[in-house]
């Protein structure tokens, strides 16, 4: 799989029409998801997935993925659940498209996932607009 960026922790590569991130934290701060219904991010994480997915959508296998998926709507934020903060943790959750290897009830620390590529405009979306809330960074 060529990568297609490295932004501080998060490592974005591809295959296919899918985009796989790998973040260099295990423990307590490493990415959670939930296969199939979500993903949850540190706060303090934010930033850097945010510039990562920025990048990722300069790049022409986003575009010709876009293009195969033949999907208008593909791309849109609505995929993506608005993101919610919670201060117990300090993870931000966002309900979408996000899968790992091995698929498991609930959310569970995983320090790579995959995503369609043709989902990362939505999520960009949903992770810039909770940045850009009062107080946020």
């Amino acid at each position: 799989m060529p990568t297609l960026t490295t932004v501080a922790d998060w490592t974005i590569t591809a295959s296919g029409d899918t985009a796989a991130f790998t973040h260099a934290t295990d423990g307590d701060w490493a990415p959670r998801v939930w296969s199939g219904r979500g993903l949850a991010v540190a706060e303090a994480d934010l930033a850097a997935l945010d510039k990562a997915l920025g990048e990722v959508l300069k790049l022409p296998v986003y575009w010709l993925a876009r293009t195969r998926r033949g999907d208008r709507a593909a791309g849109e934020a609505a995929v993506w659940s608005e993101p919610r903060y919670d201060p117990d943790d300090e993870f931000v959750y966002f309900a979408g498209p996000c899968r790992t290897e091995q698929p498991a009830a609930g959310y569970r620390t995983a320090s790579t996932f995959a995503i369609d590529l043709v989902h990362l405009r939505g999520l960009r979306i949903r992770v810039a607009a909770y940045r850009a809330g009062p107080g946020r960074r």
